[in-house]
């Protein structure tokens, strides 16, 4: 399957970054805080390197970095971009900001929006290349690093090395999978991600194994759903309609991503209509099973969807 974002010449690998450490409740809230009470004239890059930076964030230096890593792998932050001048987003607004629905990362939506930004966006290439061109639903460490580094190859990414790449697929597996302690863990080694809390990824009765839990998502709200809708539609195709085959199966589509069977995919199609306030309605016309959009949205608009799924 040589589509989407990791096919095209521009693009370029994201395979470290993060210290070896996953994402950790409160992480986010502190990145996105740092930055937003910060002096304005104050770059988001100064705030993680600044002398007291250690002290403001009350972990190490690695751990300052891979806080920082988080904040814009996840879209909370985008040092990148920074149109406002501080780096900070309408996702991070909208989840931490002084009025956030979520700041302490309680709500299941919010893990499956941050899930979305991980896997549904190419920032991360790992968590980009397992939920959306891995084959199998079963997979162990060094099938995965194996897969990666023959991606590696064969699109010339020079700085793909084999220890980079085993390190961003361990910290991948402990993204998603709650590991038991080892004899010489240390307590932040066992701290759990939070999106642990979503099912995707399962141990399996080998050791080292692992598999993809492909099926319905109870805890998947419609609000986060028709939101990853509109982001990959305004990413994939400017048409007016979008077929069941590429939500389900394109890379980064929201069947690849949240790992949805075609039933409970096209159970939550049907009832777009209602969750998107008419912007999409599902059609079977003519043995055509395709959304059609009424009008168009950009990815920070379709965030207000999100809403639908907080109290």
């Amino acid at each position: 399957m040589r589509r989407g974002p990791l096919y095209r010449e521009s693009y370029r690998p994201r395979l470290s970054g993060h210290e070896t450490f996953p994402l950790r409740y409160g992480w986010l809230k502190k990145a996105f805080d740092a930055v937003e009470d910060s002096p304005h004239e104050t770059s988001a890059k100064s705030v993680f390197l600044a002398d007291d930076a250690i002290a403001r964030f009350g972990v190490g230096k690695n751990m300052v970095a891979s806080i920082r890593h988080w904040a814009n792998a996840t879209g909370v932050l985008d040092e990148d971009g920074c149109l406002n001048g501080r780096a900070t987003t309408p996702i991070g607004n909208l989840l931490f900001g002084r009025n956030g629905i979520d700041p302490y990362f309680e709500h299941p939506a919010t893990a499956w929006l941050i899930h979305w930004q991980l896997a549904g966006r190419s920032r991360k290439t790992t968590w980009h290349w397992a939920f959306n061109y891995y084959p199998s639903i079963f997979f162990d460490r060094e099938q995965l690093a194996s897969g990666l580094l023959s991606l590696a190859r064969d699109r010339g990414w020079s700085r793909a090395a084999p220890a980079t790449v085993k390190a961003d697929v361990a910290c991948f597996i402990r993204t998603y999978v709650s590991m038991p302690p080892s004899g010489k863990a240390s307590h932040e080694d066992v701290l759990e991600s939070p999106l642990t809390e979503l099912g995707l990824v399962k141990p399996v009765g080998k050791r080292d194994g692992f598999r993809f839990v492909r099926g319905n998502k109870p805890s998947l709200g419609h609000g986060v759903f028709c939101c990853a809708i509109t982001d990959f539609w305004s990413q994939f195709s400017a048409a007016r309609t979008l077929s069941l085959e590429a939500i389900a199966h394109e890379p980064g589509s929201p069947g690849r991503v949240f790992l949805l069977d075609e039933n409970s995919l096209a159970e939550r199609l049907v009832h777009l209509e209602e969750s998107s306030n008419g912007l999409y309605r599902w059609s079977e016309t003519a043995g055509l099973k395709q959304l059609e959009r009424t009008g168009k949205l950009s990815a920070s608009d379709a965030l207000e969807f999100v809403l639908r799924d907080y109290p």
